[in-house]
């Protein structure tokens, strides 16, 4: 058990979960019309701004010794790393934007930039879930494209949304049983994420 919720923290990490929502936009809502070559390179660039930057900052903090444990599961050292990521997340927006995406694609992004910033403030004297913050927003996302009927046809999109809702329950309950967050902690977490990405998204 403590393998499997490893795992799902691994892979629904908040490096990974916008990449996901980006993927969800492109293949899963009207954006599907775009050249398969353009969705692809985007998606990719989502990777490399939002997973694997956020990384590399984290690995030199670690490696200069000011960030002791690379989990970050010491909120006293999670000031840095959250800012590297909202600043990824910003870059991501930027790119999107720069690429002439729909608004709700760009400002999920911004959305993501809110919610850590907030987790900054939260973390300064309580330990908040950034791993539901993330999920929270992706479930923001796929309810945003919902409420604005951008679904693709083909798609059924009520699985997709039970899927993204029942992976933020794995998570949640990951993270609970791993001892790195309270039920309190993980609600806050899904609840910040949520929010912020769902009224930035109707911008």
């Amino acid at each position: 058990m403590k393998l499997t919720s490893q795992i799902i923290s691994t892979l629904l990490s908040p490096l990974l979960v916008p990449v996901y929502g980006v993927a969800l936009a492109f293949w899963c809502s009207m954006l599907a019309v775009a050249p398969l070559g353009v969705r692809l390179r985007l998606t990719v660039v989502a990777f490399i701004i939002t997973c694997l930057m956020p990384v590399l900052v984290i690995f030199l903090l670690h490696k200069l010794g000011i960030v002791k444990d690379r989990q970050l599961n010491d909120r006293t050292e999670r000031t840095l790393p959250y800012i590297a990521v909202a600043l990824s997340y910003a870059g991501c927006a930027w790119t999107l934007w720069n690429a002439n995406a729909p608004s709700w694609l760009w400002l999920f992004m911004a959305g993501g930039v809110a919610a850590v910033i907030v987790n900054i403030v939260v973390n300064r004297c309580w330990k908040i879930s950034a791993h539901l913050a993330a999920m929270g927003g992706l479930v923001a996302l796929v309810c945003r494209i919902a409420v604005e009927n951008l679904a693709l046809a083909s798609v059924n999109y009520l699985a997709v949304v039970s899927v993204v809702v029942i992976a933020a329950g794995l998570v949640g309950s990951a993270r609970i049983y791993l001892g790195r967050h309270s039920l309190m902690q993980v609600f806050a977490g899904a609840l910040n994420g949520f929010l912020c990405v769902y009224f930035i998204t109707a911008l």
